[in-house]
Parts: structure tokens; C-alpha cells; sequence
């Protein structure tokens, strides 16, 4: 089986891609494919990270494999395997086509694992003006498009109306719009006794959200062009330094933590309909989950919101990329066009709608990535009315017009690695604030640097 021959040693991956000339797009150091809209496509497609597994997925699939009848696709369902896939690139049997986190893509383009798809675009009217903006610069590296992306992910603030109202408070206390409002909700809202966290009153979501909390207080953790980290910036401190403030005024993060952990999240004892829990941003597919499990939850929505009240989300999500060898890209590229279609797009969410309704729930709307097909889905399929979840909907669409991304860069991993444990050290007592982000800025700076060495010095590795 062909998976069992991408179980290749890690050294071998640097070995394959050391050297190999920078934008070739090659792990062995070949020529980029060239895309052609009059070609015949056929043979196999293997299709590596993605699995249809609800209608959303499966409908688009459908369309694909219908619009090129004489391609066999097969899919290799789960996450994407990272090292699976270098090791796949580096022993010249990649598959044909991969769905990775759009943060991925910077790295893996670096590297020459992917292939520039500038002539892909080209090739299939891919609109690149249909994308959202911070979607199409997560895929964008070295002046090349490296990625097609989908879907978005963005961040609410979700509430518990019940814990609000018997607080004397409302949704403009916990949106993010007055930082020492939130610490005033927090202590108002939490309950504990003997060390025991009983009711949460506010979690700030770290480590993930640190990103989204710094972008509020005026701060980015990556320069624009994707090279210098500015983790050191005082405002990425004084952004940390409250996020983590939330969490002592409630007898500290472990305390947090172990309710949040052993709440029935998906189910329908969450924490918001178990009143365990006050408020926190998270992203807007949560709104689904509290509507299917526990519809008569007290909820609250609004988006999250910057101190001077404006709307903000941290966008992330997905993208399709041809790996360098594929052995049949002209079908991958295809593929990927018939994914993020306007047309495939809609087809899906009618799909969802469809069930929804016949399951005898509201249908909130699904972010494509795509702002046409965001627009038509939500003026002709997203109909929903009854409160709270009107105003969840509401919030989910403005907030997706109002994101950001980190930029892409060829050292992706590290980066986030840096700024993710230097949040742990703090939340676990390790390291203060200003220490855990020296550290995580020497570590970062370094990663990028190297990263961008190679890169600027036309090699892979």
C-alpha cells in the first residue's frame, strides 16, 4: 500500500530537500508543474488530510469526482500527518494533493514540499478577489500562491444571559470592549469553594488566543512581512499579563482548567447549559454545537471587540496544496478549483440546510473563506430569527469581516511553539510574563531567522 511506503526516517527528509533551488517547488529539485485547462485528466488522485464526513464535505466531493469522471480519487482521511507527508515528499512517493492548516504553508513552501499554484489559479478562473483577504495571505509565500484556501474560523464572545443577569451584568461587560469590565465580570460571575472552581466566570482561552488578545490591544506577534517576531512588544505583555489576570482572580489556572476539562463540551451538559460557565470568545462553530445539544441554553452573543468597540476575529482554516512529485497534478489542481467553487459552496450549504431542517434545526450559515459565497448563503439560506441564535449569526458574520492571520513564514511551527509554551510557563506558575516572552522572542527569532536564511540563500534546508 502506498501509505506504507511514507514511512520513510526523518533524516531522510532533510537529506531529499537539502539544496534544492528555492521556488522549484521540488523535494527533488525538478521543475514546478505546468497547468494546462485543455488537458485530459484521468489515472488515480490520492487525496491525503481530508474526510467528508458530514454533507458539507461530502456534497463538494461529489462534485469534484463528477466533474472529472475519469479520475479515480481516493482519500487518506485524518489530520495531515506532517512528518508522514515531508517523509512522502523526501521518498518521491507524495500523494497527489493535501489539505493542511493554512499556518502550514509557509513552512511546507520553504521547504519545496508544495508547489506554486499561481499557473493552477490561472489555469481553472480561480477568483483570487473571492477569498477572503487574510485567508489568501496565509497561502501566499515568496510572492507566490501556495495554497488554495477554505473555510474560515473566527471567535464570538459567548455568554451565559442567566449568570448575567443574576450578576446585574450584560453582553457589553464580557465582549472585550473594556478590559477591566471583563476582570469586574470575572470576579462577579466565578464561584469556588476549597480550591474548587464551580462556576467559571470568564475564560480568556489561553494559550490559543493570545494572538487574538495582542491584535486588541494594537499589537501583532509577526511582522507583515513574516521575519521579525515581536513578541517582546510591550502590548503583546500587557495583553498576556490581563488574559492571564482573568484567571487568578479566580484562584488561578489550574483551577480553570479542570473545570473546563471536565465539562460535557459537546454534549448537552456544557458548560453553558450547565451555568459553569460565564463567558469566553470562541469560534463560531460552537454556535452549532450549543444549538443541536442544548437549544434552550440562556445564551448571549456579540463579537469580540477591541477596546475602542470594534469587531475582531483571528481568522483560521484550511487550503488545498500540490505537493512537489505529484503524480498527477493537472486532476489535483482541478480538484482544488471544484472544492472551493461558488457553485460547490452553495450546493453544500443547501445540503446543510436540507438537514437541519429535517432534523428540526435552524440552519446558521457556514464561513467558506469565500466572500461571494459567505454573502449568498447567508441572503438565501440563513433564515434564522428565534433569539439567542439571530444574534449569534449576526455576530459570526461580522466578525468574519473584520479578521486577521499571522502572516505565513517559513518557520511556522516554531513560531507558534515559542509563543504557545512561553503562555504555559505562565499559566503554570513556571515564569512571569516578561521572562516567558524574552525567551519565546530569542526562540522565535532564531527559528525565522534560519528559516529565512535558507530561504533568501535559494535553498530548501
Amino acid at each position: 500500500m502506498r501509505a506504507v511506503r511514507w514511512a520513510v526516517p526523518g533524516a531522510a527528509v532533510l537529506l531529499v530537500l537539502t539544496a534544492c533551488a528555492r521556488g522549484t517547488g521540488g523535494g527533488d529539485g525538478t521543475a514546478a508543474p505546468s497547468f494546462d485547462p485543455d488537458a485530459d485528466v484521468s489515472g488515480k488522485l490520492t487525496v491525503m488530510g481530508f474526510g467528508a464526513g458530514d454533507e458539507i464535505g461530502q456534497t463538494r466531493l461529489d462534485r469534484a469526482k463528477e466533474s472529472m469522471p475519469d479520475v479515480d480519487v481516493s482519500l487518506i482521511e485524518g489530520d495531515l500527518d506532517i512528518q508522514a507527508f515531508l517523509s512522502a515528499v523526501a521518498a518521491g512517493d507524495p500523494p497527489d494533493i493535501v489539505y493542511a492548516n493554512r499556518d502550514q504553508i509557509g513552512t511546507f513552501a520553504s521547504r519545496g514540499a508544495v508547489v506554486p499554484l499561481d499557473e493552477c489559479y490561472a489555469s481553472q478562473d480561480i477568483d483570487q478577489d473571492a477569498f477572503r483577504d487574510a485567508a489568501l495571505a496565509q497561502v501566499t509565500f515568496g510572492d507566490q500562491l501556495y495554497g488554495v484556501p477554505e473555510f474560515n474560523q473566527v471567535q464570538l464572545t459567548m455568554a451565559n444571559q442567566s449568570l448575567l443577569d443574576a450578576a446585574g451584568l450584560t453582553i457589553e461587560d464580557v465582549n472585550g470592549s473594556d478590559w477591566d469590565a471583563v476582570t469586574a465580570a470575572t470576579t462577579a460571575l466565578s464561584r469556588s469553594s476549597g480550591g474548587t472552581v464551580s462556576v467559571i466566570g470568564y475564560d480568556s482561552k489561553m494559550p490559543e488566543f493570545l494572538p487574538l488578545w495582542a491584535k486588541a490591544n494594537g499589537a501583532d506577534l509577526l511582522s507583515e512581512d513574516g521575519r521579525t517576531a515581536q513578541l517582546d512588544d510591550p502590548k503583546v505583555l500587557e495583553a498576556l499579563e490581563f488574559a492571564v489576570d482573568v484567571y487568578d482572580v479566580q484562584g488561578g489556572f489550574a483551577g480553570v482548567k479542570s473545570t473546563r476539562d471536565a465539562a460535557d463540551f459537546f454534549g448537552s451538559g456544557n458548560q453553558f447549559a450547565s451555568s459553569t460557565l460565564g463567558a469566553m470568545p470562541m469560534e463560531q462553530w460552537y454556535v452549532n454545537v450549543l444549538n443541536e445539544n442544548s437549544p434552550d441554553a440562556p445564551m448571549a452573543f456579540d463579537a469580540f471587540r477591541t477596546p475602542e468597540g470594534e469587531p475582531l476575529a483571528y481568522a483560521t482554516g484550511s487550503a488545498w496544496a500540490i505537493p512537489a512529485g505529484s503524480a498527477n497534478p493537472e486532476a489535483a489542481c482541478r480538484f482544488a478549483a471544484s472544492m472551493v467553487s461558488f457553485d460547490s459552496w452553495m450546493a453544500a450549504a443547501q445540503a446543510r440546510a436540507d438537514a437541519r431542517e429535517q432534523e428540526g434545526l435552524v440552519f446558521t450559515g457556514v464561513l467558506t473563506g469565500n466572500e461571494k459565497a459567505d454573502d449568498e448563503i447567508r441572503s438565501t439560506l440563513v433564515t434564522v430569527t428565534d433569539e439567542p441564535w439571530a444574534s449569534g449569526v449576526n455576530a459570526m458574520y461580522e466578525a468574519n469581516d473584520h479578521t486577521f492571520a499571522l502572516p505565513a513564514n517559513p518557520a511556522d511551527s516554531e513560531f507558534k511553539t515559542a509563543w504557545q509554551d512561553a503562555v504555559n510557563r505562565v499559566l503554570n506558575g513556571q515564569q512571569e510574563p516578561a521572562d516567558a516572552l524574552d525567551q519565546a522572542q530569542k526562540e522565535a527569532q532564531d527559528a525565522l531567522d534560519k528559516a529565512w536564511e535558507r530561504w533568501d540563500g535559494g535553498t530548501t534546508d
